[in-house]
């Protein structure tokens, strides 16, 4: 191994997550059926493509009608089928609402009002969370009322817009973009900024971030640029937790394609550390996959420096999904590094080439020791900067989307995970390929070498 020591500055700039409540089935009884109990194994463990698998196998009428509910509410909710979670959700609580704990009610309540505001119907959203939570706030923590009642405001001040609404200057949709540098530039990062772009008919400096699950602005900028405040309080997390408020954008454009009514979370966007500061202070807008699910289908073509976005969406498919979401609505893919399969956060707000944790270090502890030499990994986020010890490891296999390309630097946390997944992968292992294709219909990210 390496003795040598170095300190690199990790500047994933926005991890974004909405803060949702988490909820565990209990354990079956020893008579059970057997596919009960994989289907609640896999629920518990948060394996979705397990469940989709498992689900797709079995045979009908195999399984508790309880469990062949909540299961299709969780694969239509993490891999983004509204046409399997909504109905699935309206049965949930039509006929099985008294098999849900509080807490379970209020959680399926929360992913019901999202994808409900996902595909434009706030009022409903806020309908269905209001009436649970007055239901039950008496069984919850005072915590958690307060966040579930600012989902519920912000599903209420959305009601009366109508976000996303987008329209196409051409045949197809297209915003141009750069790679400007992110990060110290010894380290040589790199950060996607689109061309062309423009917020209430003002000129801005937006970047694209597959890893965020929200759109953020500073709150330096929100009188700039004329958007609507909301009275409500929320809570992402970058480095850290972080609160702010929301506000919507009237008219939001991206080369020649038009978005109306675009909601963004508004904060302090800081870090706390001057050093960290200096290289976050340019990065006032951001977009991510929030609003990636409303165009349904883009390719970042890295080799022209454009992403493209068909006017008709493509139909849905039997094909099995490869990506699916994190608990806080981040995009993560099916892959693997060096053989060794990986669930993935893909990440252009990563400036590097990304982060593998202790799940990795320890299928692959001796390569790594062997391989890596040793370092220091500041990450610096909204909220904070995380120190922790960690290996560079070099030359290592990426298969992504159905392409292999040869990475040229991760580095290997031992004691944790980075920004709470397996994998973060970053901007630059991205660039290696000429096109990544994000079909958010069938859920499939796709590849060319």
């Amino acid at each position: 191994m390496n003795s040598g020591s170095r300190t690199v500055i990790h500047m994933k700039m926005y991890r974004l997550i909405i803060l949702l409540l988490t909820a565990i089935l209990p354990s079956l009884p020893g008579n059970a059926k057997s596919y009960d109990k994989e289907l609640v194994k896999a629920i518990n463990s948060g394996d979705w493509f397990g469940l989709d698998s498992i689900y797709r196998s079995i045979p009908k009428n195999s399984v508790s009608d309880f469990l062949d509910v909540y299961s299709r509410c969780l694969i239509g909710y993490q891999m983004n089928r509204s046409d399997v979670s909504l109905p699935a959700f309206a049965e949930l609580f039509d006929k099985h609402s008294s098999e849900l704990s509080s807490r379970q009610k209020v959680n399926s309540a929360s992913m019901f009002s999202m994808v409900l505001s996902r595909v434009g119907d706030n009022a409903r959203a806020a309908s269905v969370l209001s009436s649970v939570l007055e239901a039950e706030k008496e069984q919850l923590e005072p915590g958690t009322v307060n966040r579930v009642e600012q989902f519920v405001k912000q599903y209420s001040y959305l009601s009366d817009y109508k976000p996303y609404a987008i329209t196409f200057g051409g045949e197809s949709g297209c915003v141009p973009f750069r790679i400007v540098p992110g990060g110290r530039p010894e380290h040589n990062g790199r950060l996607m900024c689109l061309e062309n772009s423009y917020i209430n008919g003002i000129e801005a400096d937006i970047t694209f971030d597959t890893g965020a699950g929200v759109n953020v602005i500073s709150d330096s900028l929100v009188d700039e640029y004329n958007l609507i405040p909301f009275d409500v309080e929320t809570r992402v997390s970058g480095a850290a937790t972080h609160g702010g408020t929301y506000a919507i954008a009237r008219e939001l454009r991206l080369g020649d394609i038009t978005v109306r009514d675009v909601p963004f979370y508004v904060m302090n966007i800081t870090s706390n550390n001057a050093e960290a500061d200096q290289y976050m202070k340019t990065l006032g807008i951001i977009v991510g996959s929030e609003l990636m699910l409303q165009l349904k289908d883009l390719t970042i073509v890295f080799v022209d420096g454009k992403i493209t976005v068909p006017v008709e969406a493509p139909h849905k498919t039997d094909v099995a999904p490869n990506m699916c979401f994190s608990s806080g609505m981040n995009l993560l893919a099916r892959g693997s590094i060096n053989g060794t399969s990986v669930l993935m956060n893909v990440d252009t707000g990563d400036v590097t080439y990304g982060t593998l944790g202790s799940k990795f270090y320890k299928q692959n502890k001796k390569y790594i020791k062997s391989k890596g030499e040793k370092t220091t990994i500041r990450r610096a986020g909204i909220g904070g900067v995380n120190v922790s010890d960690g290996y560079k490891v070099t030359g290592m296999s990426l298969d992504l989307g159905g392409n292999n390309v040869n990475v040229p630097e991760f580095t290997v946390m031992p004691k944790m995970d980075p920004f709470g997944y397996e994998c973060n992968l970053g901007l630059k292992s991205l660039m290696l390929y000429k096109k990544v294709r994000f079909n958010l219909v069938d859920f499939v990210l796709t590849t060319v070498e």
